[in-house]
């Protein structure tokens, strides 16, 4: 699967001539582990909403979007444009791209589920360079003084964001030792194996011990594609047509496709 949908996504920004390559395929493996996996329950939010063919193509795979709306991204009047858009699907709930947004959403809703002594896990996607937002600190300490270990968030943590490496623009905020300094319990993990990933979800969602969850998820921006690993321009860049033809090769032949 996760080279299949390393396919898709690429087949997706070929047709329509975008960019958001490298950080769709950064997270695609995270996703899988949440939504291929997850129970009626549960709720997520890709908080980097950027990485949104990443969100629609597991959503088709599991077979939440239809192939004729596949079709559509990044077209007019689509419904699944660059940045997802609520209300038509299930699984997006919420507009996000506007980063910072989604760790107070994830919250609010672990909140309403405590409230309600509702069943789920309140899942949140985020990027290590969200971690640099106020507000991601706003809701990690509601969480924490709120007890709310129906939460759990993912940091795809490829250490690049918009301008730089996230080292040298603020440092590095996504530590496992400063989220678990104030209160979360924490787990780091590769990024890219999806054992590893439930292996560690199943052990956090299992621990009621009132802390919220982290899994600090190490990944490779532009993963499975040789000229965009670890490379800041892929956030940004479209393919040109020899570049799609030697990126989905190399990921046939990688992936045993």
């Amino acid at each position: 699967m996760q080279g299949k949908l390393r396919l898709k996504i690429l087949g997706l920004h070929h047709m329509a001539g975008s960019g958001h390559i490298g950080c769709s395929l950064s997270c695609i493996d995270i996703m899988i582990s949440i939504l291929k996996f997850k129970e009626s329950a549960d709720t997520f939010i890709l908080s980097k909403g950027h990485a949104a063919t990443a969100l629609y193509t597991i959503m088709n795979e599991i077979g939440e979007i239809p192939d004729e709306a596949m079709d559509t991204f990044y077209k007019n009047a689509t419904t699944l444009p660059a940045h997802p858009v609520p209300l038509k699907y299930k699984a997006i709930p919420f507009a996000t791209g506007s980063l910072g947004h989604g760790l107070p959403l994830g919250t609010g809703i672990a909140m309403a589920k405590k409230l309600k002594s509702a069943q789920g896990i309140s899942y949140v996607l985020m990027s290590d360079g969200e971690t640099n937002e106020g507000t991601s600190w706003e809701a990690g300490h509601f969480a924490v003084m709120n007890r709310l270990d129906n939460l759990l968030v993912f940091i795809d943590k490829n250490g690049l964001q918009g301008f730089g490496s996230t080292s040298d623009i603020l440092g590095d905020t996504a530590s496992a030792k400063t989220w678990e300094t104030i209160g979360f319990e924490v787990l780091e993990v590769d990024g890219h194996s999806i054992s590893a990933m439930l292996y560690a979800k199943e052990r956090l969602t299992g621990n009621k011990n009132g802390k919220p969850k982290m899994i600090i998820a190490h990944t490779v921006k532009g993963k499975g594609v040789p000229h965009m690993e670890n490379k800041m321009e892929w956030h940004y860049l479209p393919m040109t047509e020899d570049m799609y033809t030697d990126a989905i090769k190399k990921i046939n032949t990688d992936y045993g496709i």
